[in-house]
């Protein structure tokens, strides 16, 4: 996958986030199957954390450390648009 640069997100409700990549791909993503998956996302459960959301490192990211390959977000905004 090449750099998707340009990616931005938006809170919406509950765990989920508009996102929209650059090349205008974009979706309401329900990111909270990742809350399960290990110690490092449980802080994410905390709706307050969960909003601390931003963009680093041209993905989606939290303070203390989580994050999620842009891979799997284009993927899952591929499949919320189908």
């Amino acid at each position: 996958m090449q750099e998707r640069i340009g990616l931005h997100i938006e809170y919406r409700f509950g765990h989920s986030l508009l996102i929209t990549f650059d090349d205008g791909v974009s979706g309401v993503v329900d990111m909270s199957e990742y809350l399960r998956r290990g110690p490092v996302f449980a802080p994410l459960q905390d709706i307050e954390f969960f909003r601390k959301a931003r963009i680093e490192g041209g993905t989606i990211a939290w303070p203390n450390g989580a994050d999620i390959a842009p891979e799997s977000l284009y993927e899952k905004c591929l499949g919320a648009a189908a």
